[in-house]
């Protein structure tokens, strides 16, 4: 895992280190502001593993620490933040995109290692 978090040199630019069924396991660096975005069709699931991430609800802010989990339930629109940056893990279906439904200059192409 750390030799896959080191490839990654962009935030927000997500890289999948292993496939399980249908879904996707990514590794991401985040830092700064991300798109605020729903996926319609999935949940996802964002396990930090370095540093701090929030993650904005329409309704609350939830952050997390290393070691902590958090699942945005389909639909739900959501907001990725890093003020200082984080190392995060992701788990979501092959086919998802980044940017959900609100395609954006950080949209990223599935990258497989």
């Amino acid at each position: 895992m750390n030799a896959a978090l080191a490839s990654v040199t962009e935030p927000w630019q997500p890289l999948t280190v292993a496939t399980m069924n249908d879904y996707d396991v990514r590794v991401v660096r985040t830092h700064g502001e991300f798109i605020r975005h729903s996926h319609p069709e999935t949940d996802e699931l964002f396990l930090v593993l370095k540093g701090s991430l929030t993650i904005r609800l329409d309704d609350s802010d939830v952050v997390l620490a290393p070691g902590q989990l958090f699942v945005v339930p389909r639909g739900t629109p959501h907001q990725p933040v890093s003020a200082e940056g984080a190392e995060v893990l992701l788990v979501e279906p092959s086919t998802t995109v980044n940017t959900g439904d609100t395609p954006s200059a950080l949209t990223a192409e599935r990258r497989v290692r």
